[in-house]
């Protein structure tokens, strides 16, 4: 199943966002989405959205709060595998600056970008395509792509030295971000009757792997011939994603239909990823998501993955494991995981479906 790591791209790399300022009425074809994975006009805006959870009593001594708040996250986990969270401990100035800085980078001129210019051998840098298949089509979207752990992967010097606060923001937004992730792996272990640890001790204790993903979409004159990120679910364990604050484009998957997250305040957008949902032996769910784009804005929105440790088999808790529940996935490192992906591109759920045990 799986394959050599792939050194180079497979095509010259076109930016989108050049794309984006030199295409008025049409987008080339490579960007155009078979007819039955467009985006669709049906889902109303003002439709459900996906649970908005307070986490101020987890910091709190009220322990009635407390377990309602425990019990919030349980069903959301369960029931559509994205929750936002607000009052999680993260300074909004910091959210701010880190998302205008970011948006700063992107509005660089191309040449200072394209010394940061990716290959899929690693991934690090300024991107503008996921997988490696000739000839794939492709996403309305650029991205940055860098390691924060494990220490032996955090090379500064992949990381953009403009604008000049960038290293500093990234380095202090990422030590905030990962000791949420922290706290909310003990919640979610908690919740599923295991050990306070448990999730921790199984993404290799505190030596994880955690990686941004910026993701920058410009406006596009096409916006219902494409989508900005393909159907997926997330392959690592989970994932915070800071939403850009004015404009929606994530859609989450709930039965047949595509829900458009409206983004609270502040909040961080929480999904379990496949790691997880094999660790749970799929009692929390990694859910498919995808992202549309706006032919008036541009949306700018940063994706932090909270990962196992590369080289530790991940499979379903052994106290998870029944005669009348047996264990739907066979063991599989991150790393072979991740790898099968690359060389894939965003494939739906069918990634981690793929490697349900034989019944």
């Amino acid at each position: 199943m799986l394959q050599k790591k792939p050194q180079d791209w497979p095509e010259p790399i076109v930016r989108v966002q050049s794309l984006s300022e030199s295409c008025f009425d049409s987008i080339p074809d490579r960007y155009i989405k078979p007819p039955s994975d467009r985006p669709s006009s049906s889902a109303p805006f003002d439709q459900s959205n996906i649970p908005i959870i307070d986490l101020r009593s987890l910091f709190g001594t009220d322990a009635k709060a407390h377990a309602a708040t425990l019990a919030q996250i349980s069903e959301a986990c369960r029931d559509w595998g994205f929750l936002q969270i607000v009052n999680h401990g993260v300074s909004p100035e910091l959210m701010d600056k880190a998302r205008e800085t970011w948006r700063e980078f992107f509005h660089l001129p191309m040449e200072n970008k394209q010394q940061y210019a990716n290959s899929p051998k690693t991934y690090e840098g300024y991107g503008s395509r996921l997988g490696v298949e000739k000839g794939a089509i492709l996403d309305w979207s650029d991205y940055y792509f860098l390691h924060y752990l494990p220490l032996s992967l955090k090379d500064y010097n992949k990381w953009p030295a403009l604008p000049p606060s960038c290293r500093e923001v990234i380095d202090e937004y990422g030590r905030e971000v990962v000791k949420l992730c922290e706290r909310l792996m003990k919640v979610l272990s908690v919740n599923l009757g295991l050990e306070e640890e448990f999730l921790q001790n199984a993404f290799g204790g505190y030596d994880v792997g955690a990686c941004l993903r910026v993701n920058f979409y410009p406006k596009c004159p096409r916006p219902e011939l494409t989508l900005g990120l393909s159907p997926h679910s997330d392959p690592g364990g989970m994932t915070l994603l800071l939403p850009d604050s004015e404009v929606p484009g994530l859609q989450v998957r709930k039965l047949d239909t595509w829900i458009t997250v409206k983004p609270a305040p502040h909040a961080f957008i929480v999904n379990i990823g496949d790691q997880i949902q094999i660790l749970s032996n799929a009692k929390y769910k990694s859910v498919e998501h995808r992202v549309i784009v706006n032919s008036d804005k541009e949306r700018l929105s940063l994706a932090f993955f909270y990962n196992p440790k590369s080289d530790i088999p991940i499979a379903p808790a052994k106290e998870l494991v029944t005669p009348e529940q047996p264990a739907l996935y066979q063991p599989m490192t991150f790393d072979e995981y991740r790898l099968f992906i690359r060389m894939m591109g965003p494939r739906g759920k069918s990634h981690v479906d793929s490697l349900k045990s034989p019944r």
